[in-house]
């Protein structure tokens, strides 16, 4: 046998051994980062839970699904900050992360809805657009007792299921908005970023919502009220 021959089947077999190293370093990696992805879900669903500020009622609930609810509220969306009274009762006296402080959130707040906007849609408007209590009423269900498919029409397509400012026309001149503002859409909130939620998160946001403590808000027919009991 030549030492040509022996050569170049040295050369090749080397070559082999790097490509079979290479798909075998591939595939762990490739591994590794799928099961990384498979534990993420995991990850956001405990999270969910740590970051969730008030005690969440679960029984009858998918807990995952919670979990992964209060991750995307609380860690990625930050709904309080819009859902709650305000920045002066957003916070725990004393925990306000602006002023230097450790986060804690109002629990007698949360998500209860009740800022106000001021004018809208400008200054000399006479209405005010108030953010409204997605805590759940007596039935259990979140926003004051909407369905799932009520919540998924208002995060896909702004559906103002409460009518609360109608388009101005000859015959409503009061609390309406002036075209092009439709009053049948929610305004103010983001849902046009919303609305291309996969179906997944947006029934693990139902499920979150429906689990958090029902905030009676202002008495009624205020639109902010829920009965809780």
């Amino acid at each position: 046998m030549s030492k040509q021959f022996i050569k170049a089947a040295g050369t090749t077999a080397a070559l082999v051994s790097l490509v079979f190293a290479g798909i075998l370093i591939s595939s762990r990696g490739m591994q590794a980062f799928e099961d990384d992805d498979n534990d993420s879900g995991q990850s956001k669903i405990q999270k969910g839970f740590q970051v969730a500020p008030v005690p969440l009622n679960l029984a009858g609930k998918n807990r995952a699904l919670a979990g992964l609810g209060s991750y995307i509220v609380n860690a990625v969306s930050e709904c309080n900050g819009c859902h709650s009274a305000g920045p002066q009762t957003e916070f725990v006296r004393g925990f306000n992360p602006y002023f230097g402080q450790p986060k804690k959130l109002n629990p007698a707040t949360y998500l209860g809805g009740g800022r106000d906007f001021g004018p809208f849609p400008g200054p000399t408007s006479a209405v005010h657009i108030i953010t409204r209590n997605l805590t759940p009423d007596k039935t259990g269900r979140a926003i004051g007792g909407a369905s799932f498919s009520e919540f998924v029409e208002i995060m896909r397509h702004g559906t103002d299921f409460d009518h609360l400012h109608p388009t101005c026309s000859a015959t409503v001149t009061t609390n309406c908005l002036p075209p092009p503002f439709r009053g049948d859409l929610l305004q103010i909130m983001p849902w046009p970023a919303y609305q291309d939620m996969t179906d997944h998160d947006l029934r693990a946001i139902y499920e979150y919502l429906s689990s958090i403590p029902c905030i009676a808000g202002p008495p009624s027919p205020s639109p902010l009220h829920h009965d809780c009991t």
